[in-house]
């Protein structure tokens, strides 16, 4: 009966997916990958610090989004870091909506969307049953999915190749920042490399470079948060000729997640497919896991086969690791800006790591390259802390409750959770008690300063704070017209006056329908697709002010 269970139920697809940190040999072959290898800079050969406009600590996914963003506003990077190579293993694996629109804008979200497994739905089960299940974009008519499962060492190929092609970025593998040192003029580096130490100037510094992030060190930041204390096991396998798992439709991948499954009875299981054939899978451990216990292959063997319910897989990657929910002190000091986990760091469960990573940088781009153009002061950095250590707060949040409730630390608690999961496979208000990870969703800044409050009644539609939503249009997309690099304004079915991207968009389409237009209705929006003000009418002396506002010249 067990086996015919698992036949029937592990089956998300027959198609893609992702993981964390080190453990055994990463199924991706490595001459594939590319590289960045050393080699002599001209400050090096100079002996003099050639000044740079920004340079970026750490070559992962989101220094390299950021690179790509500040180059296509033709800002000059300068990218270090201490290795010359794409890390190993899949470690994050699920990229979001949002971070796959931001991809699109920088010309990779495509190929990620085409490489990677994409879903929608996600499944929870209490023992044997199902308990409920979920969709994360149950509208259709967008160009992004909702979210993409693809290897984390495949997303950074596609973005170090990127930059590879991009003049205007300049990476440098085996460059590891020891030293830090700031003015009111610039910052000064100091670099260790296999010739040696030397200096390097930038006007701007940001720091994603992970979550030991030397930077953040070296500014002498500390954490808020917690450690949790329980373990869990990371496990990428490929099945067997023949060992594919039947049952749903293989076109519909989807996320899986067992409370106390009979194959790992006390504990939780996440499944994903992955890109290249691999499945990943999550086993929780416990807080008394003896680690090095843990770690041997034949023992994780064993708990696949457990699940699985056969011995007929390559065993590709695997990884033990515990996580913090935590956030720096600050995400700015003077003009060192720190993002993704260098920042912040958040459980698996939910998929924000990477994905507000991506998204800090999404932020902070057009920002930057309006302070080095002289179109804004410094209060609109200060907006990038106050606005990410927002969403940080919320990631933090959700993956806190997330992890409470999968790893319940009281009795109490963990009669509360049966209770829930058991009421939720047939009642409606016990459905949102139970939490396997809520997936990573934009943060909206309804009291960021660039925001220019509704001055008008507005029911429904994006609020200025919000993210703003993708509609078709003939022959393309919304999204894609808000992401060409300044401010935009949309006007529903009337006339309006904008130096800038002005796209007039009629009442009768969706896009009017997703943004409560009216006749007449104008919406400002921000060069990362952020709702900056709204009217009922287009008025130029308000328009100038809302921009004023969302460059920080008005704070």
């Amino acid at each position: 009966m067990l086996a015919a269970w698992r036949r029937k139920h592990i089956t998300c697809a027959d198609r893609r997916g992702g993981a964390p940190a080190p453990g055994l040999q990463n199924g991706s072959a490595d001459m594939d990958l590319p590289r960045y290898p050393y080699h002599q800079s001209l400050e090096q050969r100079s002996g003099q610090p050639q000044r740079r406009p920004v340079v970026i600590v750490g070559a992962g996914p989101v220094g390299l989004t950021l690179a790509l963003d500040l180059a296509k506003r033709d800002v000059p990077v300068v990218v270090i870091d201490d290795s010359d190579r794409i890390g190993e293993g899949s470690r994050a694996v699920c990229w979001a909506k949002k971070t796959l629109e931001v991809f699109d804008r920088l010309g990779v979200g495509e190929g990620v969307a085409r490489e990677g497994v994409r879903w929608q739905r996600g499944r929870v089960f209490h023992g044997e049953r199902e308990a409920y299940a979920f969709d994360l974009l149950p509208e259709s008519h967008h160009k992004m999915p909702a979210m993409v499962n693809l290897q984390q060492d495949q997303v950074e190929a596609r973005l170090v190749r990127a930059v590879q092609l991009d003049p205007r970025i300049e990476l440098r593998g085996r460059h590891e920042l020891i030293g830090l040192e700031q003015d009111e003029a610039g910052v000064t580096l100091n670099v260790r490399t296999p010739d040696g130490l030397f200096d390097m100037r930038a006007d701007w510094v940001v720091a994603c470079d992970g979550a030991r992030s030397p930077t953040r060190t070296l500014l002498g930041l500390g954490f808020q948060g917690q450690v949790f204390e329980d373990r869990f096991l990371i496990a990428d396998v490929r099945l067997g000729a023949g060992e594919r798992p039947r049952g749903l439709d293989p076109t519909r991948p989807e996320r899986w997640f067992w409370f106390d499954p009979p194959f790992h009875p006390g504990q939780s299981v996440l499944l994903h497919a992955q890109a290249d054939g691999l499945w990943r899978i999550d086993f929780q451990l416990g807080r008394e896991a003896n680690v090095e216990v843990e770690r041997d292959s034949g023992r994780i063997r064993a708990r696949v086969a457990a699940m699985l319910d056969t011995h007929r897989f390559e065993l590709v990657w695997s990884s033990i690791y515990q996580f913090c929910c935590r956030r720096a002190e600050r995400f700015r000091v003077g003009r060192v800006l720190l993002a993704g986990d260098a920042a912040h760091q958040v459980s698996p469960f939910g998929a924000r790591g990477a994905n507000s990573g991506v998204q800090d940088a999404d932020n902070l781009g057009w920002k930057l390259a309006a302070m080095l153009r002289g179109e804004a002061g410094e209060a609109l950095l200060d907006s990038y802390e106050a606005e990410r250590i927002t969403a940080a707060v919320d990631n933090i949040g959700h993956s806190t409750r997330a992890t409470d409730f999968i790893s319940p630390k009281s009795a109490l608690s963990r009669r509360l959770r049966r209770a829930a999961l058991d009421l939720a496979a047939h009642a409606e208000f016990a459905k949102p008690l139970v939490n396997s990870g809520r997936l990573s969703m934009p943060t909206d800044c309804p009291d960021s300063p660039l925001n220019t409050p509704d001055i008008e009644a507005w029911p429904g539609g994006p609020a200025p704070g919000c993210h703003a939503p993708d509609a078709p249009l003939d022959g393309g997309w919304l999204g894609e017209q808000l992401r060409h690099g300044g401010f935009t304004l949309l006007a529903f079915g009337a006339a309006a006056d904008f130096n800038g991207r002005l796209l007039t968009l009629p009442l009768d389409g969706l896009a009017a329908q997703r943004y409560a237009a009216e006749p007449g209705s104008v919406y400002l929006i921000r060069p990362d697709a952020v709702v900056a003000a709204r009217w009922r009418h287009f008025d130029a002396a308000a328009l100038r002010a809302a921009l004023a506002r969302a460059h920080g010249r008005a704070l």
